[in-house]
């Protein structure tokens, strides 16, 4: 052995890795094929989902009765709270209890049905799956064959989001079961009411046929169905400031989900009319109750100002008075219209809205600038303020009482033809395609994913495989040649294969010569002649450090080419354990080699001819119960002296040289002595090993065939373990 061996090439060899993972495209395919049936099952036990949309627009504008009463007044305010939009509090309104929950108790979403028998492996087997069906104010259960209904389906508040198992009793009862424990029984098709410590009971429940299994049935809490809802339910305005907002509704039953969206429409559209007619209606309320004040009003300030101009005849007003004048009854007007304002938008909001502190501040302001134009005004003598007074109170007397009038009148016809501020755009229609499961998005994803775990594990293989790969590695390391390396034959089929079809395993330096596996094993006629030259005779030993590693296909074939060189050639199958050399000849494994060891049979008889001329044969015989003793024996060696003579050539094929002793037992007689290894099977330390073995038992080792020589990695994933199982066959 050479001990100074050449450092290991940790460089890779993208090419060879490339082959390698294409020599191991069934394990891909295989991968591939495992991830798309996971996708195709996946695909079939989850449900389709479906969704459906609307759109509705919220105008930016007040209700009628503020439009009637402040007119571009509110221009001057902010729009909306802190400048957001005008649907942000209508997208609140619509997530809201008072919208969804109205929906659920009319349609009766916070009833859930679920089969108990609807398994992953039922789902599987089953391609009609039941479904649940909420229409007409009732809840209606059905598959194939079997249908109920429930109608009503009212339980104390503390089996609220509790689990109840309906169970049928006869076709003609039922029971609700809480954890095992049955806490109602009533009567199909009928009204069944009871009330118990827990409260009051009242359900209803439909069924024609007898149904055999059992379901789960819940009845949900307010919160807890619109949280239910709301995980299928999405609410958002389209673009900023838009005032349109669209609404979306996910799930399994495309007419349920439609039916669910549209009424939750026509139920915010009716509270929001609702709501518009309130406020117009209390708009209304007040313009009734201040008019005929208003009109008192005016007819006393114009009674007291004629009085006053028939006691003084005319009063010549200054300048300064009349822009005093002007300026005073348009903030009276002002304060009247913000006060109406305040009124009519405290039903609304707090006094801690922003909108109120604004309208707050203006009455704030005006307050301030009347109290200013009070004090100027009593400054002017005595008879042009009464009269300034005077004719304040009859001139902003009557703008009001006229504009209050006129807005009465716009109010009662806008009253009439209320709409509310939202405009429904889209209803939802039902949907034809579903949104997920992506089938084609799916299905590729998985053929990725399944290759790329193929490519993964055929990489970890490939990096598990510790095998040798190369001739030059065995030459370096142990400083012996290889005589041949020997690459797989594209015809020859595994011995495994061919053996649990219980055939003859055909000689493929026969069946077909020019097989580059042959002509491999053709090279090494050269390397046996020389080496043969050099030995003691002519016995040509084939051995191996562990089983599987093709010896027998060597010495078969190898025979056979020595045999077609017009040699006299012998092959012996000295494997007295597993030896399957007969089978290549089409003969019985007995007599053979263990029969003329244990004296049962002349060296004569077991000495057979086959079809291939100048080859002929000796097969293990029986499988002894003492191999290696009989191996060992002086009668073996003088056979093989014997025999020697007689041959031109003496092939042996042996058992396993880390497995049993008895290859080291028959190199003693050979002249040459060969071992197979095989490609990114064996182990370096195994052949290491091996000839140590030898040279502990004094004999050479001529050199190494390396067996079954693929393009790339064969995909092979052997660990090494010298502990081999090594057993006799049973008889053949």
């Amino acid at each position: 052995m050479n001990s100074n061996s050449t450092p290991q090439d940790d460089t890779i060899d993208l090419k060879e890795l490339f082959f390698s993972l294409l020599s191991q495209w069934k394990l891909i395919a295989l991968c591939t094929l495992l991830s798309l049936v996971f996708a195709l099952l996946y695909l079939k036990v989850t449900p389709n989902v479906y969704s459906t949309d609307a759109m509705i627009q919220v105008e930016d504008a007040k209700g009628a009765g503020a439009a009637a009463l402040l007119g571009d007044l509110g221009s001057a305010l902010p729009g909306g709270v802190g400048g957001k939009s005008v649907a942000d509090a209508e997208i609140e309104i619509l997530n809201s209890r008072k919208v969804l929950g109205q929906t659920i108790q009319d349609l009766k979403l916070d009833i859930r049905i679920t089969d108990e028998q609807s398994s992953l492996t039922y789902r599987l087997l089953n391609p009609v799956q039941s479904k649940v069906i909420y229409k007409n104010n009732v809840v209606t259960w059905q598959d194939k064959k079997n249908v109920f209904v429930i109608q009503s389906f009212d339980v104390p508040n503390f089996y609220l989001d509790k689990k109840l198992t309906l169970n049928f009793i006869n076709g003609q009862e039922f029971s609700l079961s809480y954890k095992k424990d049955v806490v109602f029984k009533g009567k199909l098709n009928a009204i069944n009411q009871s009330l118990d410590q827990k409260g009051l009971w009242k359900i209803q429940i439909y069924a024609k046929n007898p149904i055999s299994h059992d379901f789960s049935v819940t009845k949900l809490s307010m919160p807890s169905a619109v949280q239910w809802i709301k995980k299928d339910y999405s609410v958002a305005e389209r673009g900023k400031n838009s005032g349109v907002i669209g609404l979306n509704y996910n799930g399994e039953d495309k007419e349920h989900i439609t039916q669910v969206l549209n009424h939750i429409l026509n139920i915010y559209q009716a509270q929001n009319i609702e709501r518009k007619s309130l406020e117009s209606a209390q708009t209304l309320s007040f313009l009734e109750k201040q008019l005929p004040e208003l009109k008192q009003q005016l007819e006393d300030s114009e009674i007291k100002f004629n009085r006053f101009r028939e006691q003084y005849n005319t009063i010549d007003v200054t300048q300064e008075a009349e822009l005093m004048l002007k300026q005073n009854v348009e903030l009276e007007k002002l304060k009247i219209q913000l006060q109406q304002q305040q009124a009519e938008l405290s039903s609304k909001y707090t006094p801690d809205h922003p909108l109120m502190s604004a309208i707050n501040a203006q009455l704030s302001e005006i307050n301030k600038k009347t109290s200013e134009m009070t004090q100027s005004i009593k400054r002017l003598p005595e008879t042009q303020r009464l009269y300034l007074q005077l004719y304040r109170d009859v001139k902003v007397n009557t703008e009001l009482y006229t504009a209050l009038l006129n807005s009465y009148q716009q109010l009662k016809i806008a009253k009439a033809g209320e709409i509310g501020n939202v405009r429904i755009i889209d209803t939802a229609i039902e949907p034809v395609k579903p949104i997920k499961p992506k089938k084609l998005i799916t299905l590729v994803l998985a053929i990725f994913v399944g290759g790329f775990l193929g490519t993964l594990l055929a990489l970890l293989r490939n990096m598990l495989r510790s095998g040798i790969k190369d001739s030059n590695q065995i030459e370096n390391e142990l400083d012996l040649p290889v005589y041949a390396t020997v690459p797989r034959s594209p015809v020859q089929e595994s011995r495994i294969k061919i053996l649990k079809k219980k055939k003859n395993i055909p000689i493929l330096a026969v069946k077909n010569s020019d097989d580059i596996a042959i002509e491999s094993l053709r090279s090494m006629r050269t390397a046996i002649h020389f080496a043969l030259s050099s030995a003691k005779n002519n016995i040509i030993m084939i051995s191996g450090p562990a089983p599987e590693l093709g010896k027998s296909f060597i010495s078969t074939n190898l025979a056979t080419i020595l045999a077609q060189s017009d040699k006299r050639v012998l092959l012996i199958d000295a494997d007295l354990r597993r030896g399957y050399m007969h089978k290549y000849f089409n003969y019985d494994v007995q007599p053979g080699l263990a029969e003329y060891l244990n004296g049962q049979h002349e060296l004569g008889s077991i000495v057979r001819s086959t079809e291939v001329e100048n080859l002929s044969v000796i097969s293990r015989g029986k499988s002894p119960a003492n191999p290696s003793e009989l191996l060992s024996t002086q009668k073996f060696a003088e056979m093989l002296t014997h025999l020697s003579s007689q041959f031109d050539h003496i092939l042996i094929d042996t058992p396993p040289v880390l497995a049993v002793t008895d290859g080291i037992i028959i190199s003693q007689y050979a002249g040459v002595n060969l071992v197979v290894a095989r490609y990114a099977k064996t182990q370096m330390k195994e052949l290491e090993l091996t000839v140590n073995r030898f040279e502990q038992a004094g004999v050479k080792v001529n050199g190494f065939i390396l067996n079954d020589i693929q393009r790339a990695g064969a995909g092979y994933g052997y660990g090494y373990n010298y502990s081999y199982a090594y057993k006799a066959n049973k008889d053949d």
